[in-house]
């Protein structure tokens, strides 16, 4: 992956003259894909584009329509002795730059063309004499962001795989999938067992969820019939509410404050399977030739929607029938989405909502046993 460049200049004329090498890569941004059909907040992707990488200013992502917009950032002037390097990142794959760190060394980036943009840092190789030759390294990365790969390269190469905002927690669940994966020899398995795991992690915070979810179902009717009681009269409405809340020792909120803490966890699971090119032409069983692209057949969105459907039947039914038709229209929207989603996406959701409805199914058996008073 990595390649050990030399460029040897030879001054043949008479007059000294200053030279300076440009490390430039150039991306066609019209071949950019998102996951999925849909453009904007539907669609799902790891950062595509130019990037620098400085000593002093860390890891600079320079988005295409920033550049566009000439609302871009270049780092400055990085100091000899300082690490600096440029990249071109893609879905799964990078190329870059790393040139030597004897001279400062300059950034630039830009938009060529249309769709057409570039990424380059200039290194000054000084005044070159008559009849002097002048060499200068730098190595030239192509290749898959393979995490143990790119730490091994450059200070800060490893940031070229995209975790999103929440690296701090993503890289640590790719080591455990990844050391899952030297044991079991699958990636598909590796998932599950990944998902098993992080759900047997959480399985205090989940049952306190589903138990208040419970408690909340056996008093629906009840407070269905407050809401007739009290129609039009809000205020005596919330007033009864929240005297059945106290006296059941029922947090109306408690259902929601334990899957709030879990979120971060399973988006930067998401965040891994996303950007993480060990998928990529993954095996799993059966109809599953490659984790990172779609379902051909969409057996697994079939059954995340089925999955999807029986946890709004184990939840409580919604006061608001506006609300009630939204959950109950919501695993067919969520099926259509995720028909477009890498196959290993979708494995991770579905293993996750069938442990759910195992553990909620269960918790609502025990609370089926003690109605409220």
């Amino acid at each position: 992956y990595v390649v050990d460049v030399g460029h040897r200049v030879t001054q043949g004329n008479t007059n000294a003259a200053p030279l300076v090498l440009y490390t430039e890569i150039v991306r066609d941004a019209s071949q950019e894909q998102k996951i999925g059909p849909f453009d904007g907040a539907f669609s799902a992707s790891t950062f595509t584009g130019p990037a620098a990488y400085t000593e002093k200013e860390k890891f600079n992502k320079l988005e295409f329509t920033a550049i566009d917009k000439n609302k871009i950032t270049i780092p400055a002037l990085v100091p000899p002795g300082d690490p600096a390097w440029i990249a071109m990142v893609q879905h799964y794959f990078a190329s870059a730059w790393i040139p030597g760190d004897k001279a400062a060394r300059d950034i630039y980036a830009g938009k060529i063309d249309n769709n057409l943009y570039r990424i380059g840092i200039q290194t000054p190789l000084g005044v070159v004499a008559p009849g002097t030759t002048v060499v200068e390294k730098a190595k030239l990365f192509v290749g898959p962001q393979e995490e143990s790969v790119l730490e091994t390269i450059a200070p800060g190469f490893a940031l070229l795989k995209d975790y999103g905002y929440l690296t701090i927690l993503a890289k640590p669940i790719f080591w455990l999938l990844e050391n899952i994966h030297a044991y079991v020899g699958n990636w598909g398995w590796s998932i599950i067992l990944l998902t098993i795991f992080i759900k047997l992690v959480f399985f205090p915070l989940s049952a306190a969820s589903y138990k208040s979810m419970a408690r909340m179902k056996e008093v629906q009717p009840r407070l269905l019939a407050m809401k007739e009681q009290y129609k039009g009269e809000p205020q005596k409405l919330n007033q009864a509410m929240m005297e059945m809340y106290r006296k059941e020792k029922i947090n109306p909120l408690g259902g929601c404050l334990p899957v709030v803490i879990q979120i971060p966890v399973f988006i930067s699971l998401y965040w891994v399977l996303l950007s993480s090119v060990e998928m990529r032409n993954a095996p799993w069983i059966g109809w599953i030739h490659d984790l990172s692209v779609p379902d051909p057949y969409y057996i697994l969105p079939i059954i995340m929607a089925a999955s999807m459907f029986v946890q709004t039947k184990l939840n409580p039914t919604p006061p608001d029938p506006v609300q009630a038709k939204i959950m109950m229209y919501m695993p067919l929207v969520f099926s259509v989405m995720f028909f477009f989603f890498p196959a290993g996406l979708v494995l991770y959701w579905v293993v996750n909502n069938l442990l759910s409805i195992a553990q909620q199914w269960q918790i609502n058996q025990m609370f089926g046993k003690k109605p409220a008073k």
